[in-house]
């Protein structure tokens, strides 16, 4: 009896309400299906198996609440404007998709993208990845940080605020550095240019990072304090570690293929060889990450996807207001 009191009292002080798969899908309501099945293979990543399924009973919910959250800001913002009889323009309302490295983030940033860019009343809605704001290769080697790329030292992230503090200030065209994948660097003098969208999403491994706040209580801004909201998917660590591996499998006869990849050296390895050489990068490399940086964020998110080993959303966690 003890034990069942414990449990639900520790039901009740935590910060997030948790949805099974079932109940989750139920919020989705009369929302419409605005996807076709043709654009699915267009939105997945390379080995997530996205689908009709779990875009109606996870996404289409999420992009429902995420439009009343939208809509409640906006609101807000009209409010404060009549209070201070101001004229300023509304800001972007930024959401961040957070999580290990083969979790799935890309897909799900891509889907919010088309999601939300199809409501009522078509929102402009902007997406980039924090890896365009990795340091370049040629300064990861000088510093000694190739093995720890990823890793919250790897990237500028003086650049990354000021670029989010100019979003939030409502500036035009303000300019994000692009990456590549094939190359494994960021492009010289290559920019994506975002021109005060309505909503901007922003995916990265560490996007929700904090740092250490310093001596002397000076002002630190950190990259999620300009996030009006933010989803983390989360899966146990060896099925992240099994998706990685057939990811780099896969990426064998695709982008490793290709002459010009970064990783061109392990298009010819074996099955065993490429097993063995993904396991020890995981190991090495994300695994540490995962637990040092990324891990230890996943209860800042408003938002926690939790994904089975078949990549399908099983729980939903919403941070209580």
């Amino acid at each position: 009896m003890d034990q069942v009191i414990e449990l639900l009292s520790e039901d009740l002080l935590s910060p997030y309400r948790v949805f099974s798969r079932t109940e989750w899908a139920a919020l989705r309501e009369d929302t419409p299906m605005p996807l076709k099945p043709s654009e699915m293979k267009r939105l997945r990543s390379l080995h997530d198996r996205l689908d009709m399924d779990e875009v109606r009973e996870i996404y289409l919910p999420l992009s429902r609440l995420l439009s009343l959250y939208v809509a409640a800001t906006q609101r807000l913002f009209r409010v404060q404007q009549r209070f201070l009889n101001t004229k300023d323009a509304k800001m972007p309302y930024v959401i961040s998709v957070a999580g290990s490295v083969a979790a799935g983030k890309s897909t799900t940033a891509r889907v919010l993208q088309a999601l939300l860019a199809r409501w009522p009343n078509t929102p402009k809605v902007d997406l980039i990845t924090t890896d365009g704001f990795l340091f370049p290769n040629e300064v990861l080697i000088r510093d000694g940080l190739m093995e720890r790329k990823g890793f919250p030292e790897s990237y500028d992230v003086s650049a990354l605020l000021q670029f989010l503090s100019d979003i939030k200030a409502g500036r035009r065209r303000v300019r994000a550095p692009v990456y590549s994948h094939l190359i494994y660097d960021v492009l010289p003098n290559e920019w994506i240019v975002i021109d005060r969208p309505d909503i901007l999403i922003v995916e990265g491994v560490n996007v929700l990072q904090t740092g250490r706040a310093p001596r002397g209580g000076e002002a630190v801004p950190f990259v999620s304090d300009f996030f009006d909201f933010s989803v983390y998917l989360d899966a146990d660590e060896n099925v992240l570690r099994r998706w990685y591996v057939d990811r780099f499998l896969a990426l064998r006869g695709t982008a490793f293929s290709d002459p010009k990849s970064y990783f061109h050296r392990y298009s010819k390895l074996t099955n065993a060889e490429a097993i063995n050489t993904a396991t020890s990068i995981w190991n090495r490399i994300n695994l540490v990450n995962l637990h040092e940086n990324i891990l230890p964020t996943r209860r800042r998110a408003d938002l926690i996807l939790k994904k089975s080993e078949t990549h399908a959303v099983e729980e939903v966690a919403l941070r209580r207001l």
